[in-house]
């Protein structure tokens, strides 16, 4: 991590928040990629740690790349910017615990492309999402393009993408870019609750999203033996002799796991 970037602990039991801490809008250069590329390093080897919130310092989740750095950049190091960014959001999206994007204010350009990257986004009612970049003469180089198509259908990427137009939170949630609107104030809290609720769940969570994300791509055939080989890892777990046993004993939604 760096100034930009802070790693931080104890909200909750298992829960982590990565803040995005750069004023006035925390806009996104090498620095802050930098920060969340060692808080995921950290982050991706840490089996106490659970859930991890995404989330922006003061008014806004992040307005965008910092745009300041663009008129010194050739192709060579708008290249190695895009790669960059790129590495930091599939650091963020393969990270085991289940992360959640709890969006303030802007989420624009390269803020709503680290958003995309984990796995929920929940925004707050004045929150403002969309990608402008074609609004400055180029696209965007953090995975945009990929994960909005994926996500919400590739009509509704390209009309973001082609446009540049913002989208507001009734729009992002009924194309289920975002799966909650919260007020201003309580965004942070229904973050942290969302948070321990996934942080309490068993280990097999973090089994469940490695096969999603590794068979996402592959051909149905070579999904279902993905699938095949996380569900037998499931019964080398702790968390399924304690969730099968009080299956049996109590009925189903009443075990407590260790996450093991």
């Amino acid at each position: 991590m760096n100034e930009l970037v802070k790693l931080e602990r104890g909200a909750a039991p298992g829960v982590a928040t990565i803040l995005l801490d750069r004023p006035k809008v925390n806009a996104i250069n090498g620095e802050v990629l930098q920060g969340v590329l060692s808080a995921c390093a950290e982050l991706v080897d840490d089996t106490e740690t659970r859930a991890v919130i995404l989330t922006g310092h003061g008014r806004n989740f992040a307005a965008g790349a910092d745009i300041t750095d663009f008129p010194n950049f050739d192709r060579q190091a708008a290249l190695d910017f895009s790669r960059q960014f790129n590495g930091a959001a599939l650091a963020l999206e393969r990270l085991p615990q289940v992360t959640i994007s709890a969006i303030n204010g802007y989420a624009l350009g390269g803020g709503l492309e680290l958003a995309l990257a984990t796995d929920f986004r929940i925004a707050a009612v004045d929150a403002q999402l969309g990608m402008p970049e074609i609004l400055l003469g180029i696209i965007p180089g953090g995975g945009g393009t990929q994960r909005l198509s994926r996500l919400a259908g590739i009509t509704l990427a390209k009309d973001l993408v082609y446009s540049g137009r913002n989208m507001d939170p009734e729009e992002a949630l009924a194309a289920r870019i975002i799966s909650s609107i919260h007020e201003s104030d309580d965004l942070q809290a229904a973050a942290l609750e969302l948070a321990a609720r996934y942080a309490g769940g068993p280990a097999s969570l973090r089994i469940a999203k490695r096969v999603i994300i590794d068979g996402y791509h592959l051909t149905l055939e070579e999904a279902a033996e993905i699938e095949a080989q996380g569900f037998a890892d499931t019964f080398t777990t702790e968390d399924k002799v304690s969730g099968v046993a009080s299956f049996m004993e109590h009925g189903p939604g009443k075990a407590t796991f260790s996450g093991r």
